[in-house]
């Protein structure tokens, strides 16, 4: 039986000991450097964790196209989520006046409340937003027939407007709470003559304000009338409605209609009518001297070719304000007045009539046959370009 030798084996011990040590102390020194660097990404703003203010989520297919839902996130907390089918803003999480979180606009959460073609929810509107009077209208001797998709007339672009198409989505730096949406409108399309080329640009800004960016070209004369078609409950509880948020509009005169909502073409003075919102009122102060309620389109006190504040909406119960502004000459206010419960919210909550409103910025409805009213003419050569914004902000409303 040979010895042992004790000596070499008590050597080999001690030398596998301090590799081990020597690869732990390797090990705590990249454990360390790792640390380090994470800390500095988590604190640089060129990170990609803290440049995500446009994320995108698959959200479906419409007419084999893929859909998507992109979410808007601003440094306040602010959330808006916006689809390419429709150029649809579906939710607006925003803090009120005790910091609840909720959704100030009516949307739903999957892309099947869309397909089954809800009154224009937080939609893209075009080519035309309003009413074209009997779908009809002419550009030197050419006469157009459009759908009569509302009574006897045109609404919102037709049977397949710019609501229920899939746009493109143009790419948009991480960086910037912002989403461009592209869409060629071809000639012929719903009626219309020529090629219309359409971007919109949904900025989300860290003030909470979000701004929609409409620009357009074409290769024949053609009319364009882009707005949102955003309905808005500022207590963030679609069960109430907006009958006691109060309103003001900076608009001496608005466009009485005829029974079938076709504005009449005169330019009519607010003064001593329940259209006087120079001043903030309850919306449901007087709405009952309105048949239908509100859906007119309001002149606005325009004094400059910029954005201008134009509305202001409050609701004393969450302290929530909502301020429009828009380059545009027109506005349409709207108040719901179709909604009658049939149509759910994707928790199942019935939407009543008056639980939400519109403020569509625009130019004025049926312009193409009132050639007294701005024209919606956009030419070759020309370039369409408007701009609307909504802020959120909360202040204390007595």
């Amino acid at each position: 039986m040979a010895a042992i030798n004790f000596k070499k084996i008590t050597n080999l011990y001690f030398l596998k000991v301090i590799n081990n040590m020597k690869k732990l102390q390797q090990a705590f020194l990249v454990a360390l450097v790792s640390l380090f660097f994470l800390i500095s990404c988590n604190n640089n703003p060129t990170t990609e964790q803290s440049m995500k203010k446009c994320s995108q989520t698959s959200w479906g297919t419409a007419d084999n196209k893929p859909v998507y839902l992109f979410t808007l996130t601003n440094s306040k907390g602010d959330i808006v989520k916006i689809s390419n089918y429709g150029g649809t803003v579906t939710s607006w999480l925003t803090a009120d006046k005790n910091g609840k979180i909720a959704d100030v606009v009516v949307g739903f959460d999957s892309l099947s409340g869309y397909l089954a073609k809800p009154p224009y929810f937080g939609s893209t509107i075009g080519r035309y937003g309003n009413r074209i009077a009997k779908g009809i209208f002419s550009i030197d001797t050419a006469t157009y027939h459009l759908a009569t998709n509302n009574g006897a007339n045109h609404l919102h672009g037709g049977n397949k407007g710019f609501d229920k198409v899939v746009w493109d989505v143009v790419p948009t730096p991480d960086s910037l709470a912002s989403l461009t949406l592209h869409y060629l409108s071809v000639d012929g399309e719903e009626g219309y003559p020529g090629n219309l080329d359409v971007t919109v640009v949904f900025t989300l800004s860290d003030d909470n304000t979000l701004s929609f960016d409409y620009s357009a070209t074409t290769d024949k004369t053609t009319p364009v009338n882009l707005t949102n078609h955003s309905y808005f409950n500022l207590t963030g509880d679609i069960t109430q409605t907006i009958l006691n948020h109060r309103l003001q509009v900076h608009a001496d005169k608005f466009t009485p209609v005829d029974t079938g909502l076709i504005t009449t073409g005169v330019l009519q003075d607010v003064k001593e009518t329940p259209f006087d919102f120079l001043q903030p009122h309850a919306i449901g102060e007087r709405i009952a001297s309105v048949p239908g309620g509100y859906d007119h389109n309001f002149v606005l006190n325009r004094t400059t070719a910029d954005n201008e504040l134009v509305a202001t909406v409050t609701d004393a119960v969450s302290g929530r304000v909502l301020e429009v502004f828009t380059t545009e000459p027109g506005m349409q206010f709207y108040t719901g007045n179709f909604l009658d419960g049939t149509i759910k919210t994707s928790q199942g909550i019935a939407i009543q009539q008056h639980t939400a409103l519109c403020l569509e910025t625009q130019h004025f409805p049926d312009s193409p046959n009132k050639l007294a009213f701005p024209t919606t003419l956009l030419k070759p050569g020309e370039k369409y370009h408007t701009v609307t914004a909504y802020k959120v902000s909360v202040a204390s409303v007595k």
